[in-house]
């Protein structure tokens, strides 16, 4: 996203996107309203529409998503080379606080999107429908997002049933539940701690040994401990002990679909030409290089590091009032680009000199860590932008050299 597209466009066309029906309302440059309608997610629907917009002059598509819903309307604009506009959530929140009454409507959605795209004309973030290779990355990190909520999901589940029957248990095992495969096959055969006890030690450390051999002796003496502390049986454990077993095993099997997941993400990442310029970088692996890449899609887009830095979040934002003014952190932005590249800059702070010393710098001017990981992230925008343009990959910045001794 960024320059606007040259000629400017005669008619802004705001889509309210939906499953079925989309709606839209079409204004001129100058806001004069032209149409207002509901329109099918169908593609000669589509068309209709944005035929019926060019009438009254060049149009532009103006969303607020582009999301599985938006796909279709998004590929048609770009086969009919019909620009589409960008608003952000954030963006489109604050512009609907202006308009009358509190009702969330499609046509009201639609009206806002495109008043706010002819009053902000120069000011929109333009999108394009991207390349087979990054559209594979987004549907793939779409994937792993999911996954990783899964897993989380069912982690903690699997944590509260295992409070449930033996606190000291869950003490012992609840931080390595997604880090050890061995014990998630010994919770899965021997869930509740009379299983356990039954099974004998020498049972469940080679259980456990089969596919977490370095973990075993320690974990398992960690088991044991925790099962002496406790002599009690809670009502129904018996139950829960079924619980804990599905549990176990559901929490196995998202965590091997998404390693599996990781190698198609490293792949399509590594496939695409951007993807070995970006790989080369510090701190971009297969999952944030590639979720980087995918939301920068074309790096020309973007006229200067500036715009690149506004859509992913990193610019800092004057905040003023009367005798006050201050610098904050932005709120808006691409959260899922402004994630990857909050993670790549922290690992860079650890591992590449230069963004260490700056890390460094910030902090001993008073910032606190996330915001002097973020200066980093920013301060990198610079460089990722002129390398993907350029397709050059990273040069780290060779040491000045001392004089020599005489």
């Amino acid at each position: 996203m960024g320059e606007s597209p040259t000629p400017a466009p005669g008619v802004f066309v705001g889509i309210d996107i939906a499953k079925g029906n989309h709606y839209a309302c079409a204004v001129s440059a100058s806001g004069k309203a032209l149409f207002a309608r509901a329109v099918p997610n169908d593609e000669s629907a589509i068309r209709r529409m944005i035929d019926d917009a060019g009438d009254h002059g060049r149009p532009a598509l103006v969303v607020d998503m582009t999301s599985s819903a938006a796909v279709l309307a998004l590929t048609v604009a770009a086969e009919m080379t019909i620009p589409v506009a960008y608003v952000t959530g954030l963006a489109m929140r604050r512009a609907a606080d202006l308009y009358a009454g509190a009702a969330k409507t499609d046509p009201k959605d639609a009206q806002v999107l495109a008043d706010y795209a002819w009053r902000n004309a120069d000011r929109l973030s333009w999108t394009t429908v991207t390349d087979e290779l990054l559209a594979r990355l987004r549907i793939l990190n779409g994937r792993d997002t999911d996954l990783a909520s899964d897993a989380t999901r069912t982690v903690n589940r699997l944590r509260d049933a295992l409070l449930a029957v033996s606190p000291a248990l869950e003490r012992a095992v609840g931080e390595r539940l997604m880090s050890t495969p061995g014990l998630r096959a010994a919770l899965v055969k021997y869930p509740t701690p009379a299983a356990l006890r039954t099974a004998g030690k020498a049972r469940v450390r080679s259980l456990i040994s089969k596919r977490s051999k370095r973990a075993a002796n320690t974990l398992t003496d960690q088991i044991w401990a925790a099962l002496s502390s406790q002599t009690v049986t809670v009502p129904a454990e018996a139950t829960w002990g079924e619980t804990i077993g599905d549990l176990a095993a559901d929490l196995d099997r998202i965590i091997d679909r998404r390693q599996r997941l990781e190698a198609d993400i490293e792949q399509a990442f590594l496939e695409h030409p951007l993807g070995k310029v970006l790989n080369s970088m510090c701190g971009f692996g297969p999952r944030t290089g590639a979720r980087t890449l995918a939301e920068i899609g074309d790096p020309h887009r973007f006229a200067n590091p500036a715009r690149l830095a506004a859509y992913a979040g990193l610019a800092p934002v004057d905040r003023q009032s009367g005798r006050s003014h201050r610098t904050g952190r932005s709120r808006g932005g691409n959260h899922r680009l402004k994630n990857a590249m909050f993670i790549a800059a922290f690992v860079a702070t650890r591992h590449d000199p230069d963004a260490r010393a700056y890390y460094l710098r910030k902090r001993a001017h008073g910032k606190d860590h996330n915001a002097a990981v973020i200066c980093v992230a920013r301060r990198r925008t610079n460089i990722i932008l002129a390398m993907l343009k350029t397709q050059t990959p990273y040069q780290p910045r060779q040491p000045e050299k001392l004089p020599e001794a005489a």
